[in-house]
This record gives structure tokens, sequence and C-alpha cells, in this order.
């Protein structure tokens, strides 16, 4: 994969990564400090294309480590298909705006709680991005072209873009 490739401007990069996030359930969330990380599913809401949402329970180690204060934080995702990798940095805090959870509970979040969205144990955590680094790829065939096209004429392969958020 080409670094530092510009046919982009970055507002087309910060486009692209969120279009591409939104198709992505889960990663790797954990807090600096640790390196604990474990798979979280983020929600992303239209309002703020700086932060993602979790649903987690009174208890977790996330939930526990930022019951004291917002914490340095990391979340990794991997699209399956290979079109979007990414590293995002930022600050991972409890919230309790109730508004926000009404927007993002779910039928798959209810499953993790016995009394639903009024289970006492359900936590809001609030994850602010400061920073990412983020690989986007044609992924499938288009990866298998510019493999072999790489091949027969002897040039790198156009693997994609790596940009910074």
């Amino acid at each position: 994969m080409a670094d530092d490739k510009t046919t982009q401007s970055p507002a087309q990069h910060r486009a692209t990564f969120w279009t591409r996030l939104k198709g992505i359930n889960a990663g790797m969330l954990g807090l600096r400090s640790d390196q604990h990380f474990q798979p979280m599913s983020h929600q992303i809401t239209e309002d703020d294309d700086r932060a993602l949402w979790f649903i987690t329970a009174q208890g977790t180690h996330l939930a526990e480590a930022v019951s004291r204060g917002a914490q340095d934080a990391m979340h990794l995702v991997a699209e399956g298909s290979g079109k979007l990798y990414a590293r995002l940095e930022g600050r991972l805090e409890l919230s309790n705006d109730q508004a926000k959870l009404d927007e993002i509970w779910s039928q798959v979040s209810a499953s993790w709680f016995e009394e639903g969205r009024d289970d006492p144990d359900v936590r809001l955590l609030k994850f602010t991005i400061s920073s990412g680094e983020v690989w986007t790829t044609t992924g499938g065939l288009g990866f298998l072209y510019e493999v072999a096209k790489a091949r027969v004429t002897g040039a790198k392969p156009d693997m994609g873009e790596h940009f910074e958020l």
C-alpha cells in the first residue's frame, strides 16, 4: 500500500473513513494504560463526526476504568473484505446522555441486559476521537487485479490510500 498518497483531500479522506466505518459492526476497544483490548460494537451518530458510542455493563473492565474519569483509549477496526483498516486514538469516558442511549439502543443491545434499556447495569461510553491512522483499499477483486498487474509490469501495486485523521 502506498504511503502518503494524496489523491484525496483531507475532507474526502474523512468522508471515505466515516462511510466505510458505518459498514463495520465492531472493533477492539481498549485503554492505552493497560493494553487490555476487547471486542466492542461501536455506534455512529449523524450529529457528531468525532465520537463513537458503546454500550456496556457496570462491572466490565472498561466501565470500571472510566468510572474514575476519562482515559486515553484506542479503537482498532478492520473491515472483513479489506476495504478499511484503522487505528483510532482518543478519550473514553462514561456518559449519562439518556437521549443518546435511546438513540443508539437496539435489539442487539437489549439481548445483553435482562431488564433491557432500563437495566441498572447499562453503561454508555463515549469515545472522542483525537487522531487516527487509516488504510483504505479497493479490497477483493481490486486487490487481485493490482497484484496481477504488478507481476506483469514489475511496478508496485496500488493498494489504496494511507492517511491520518
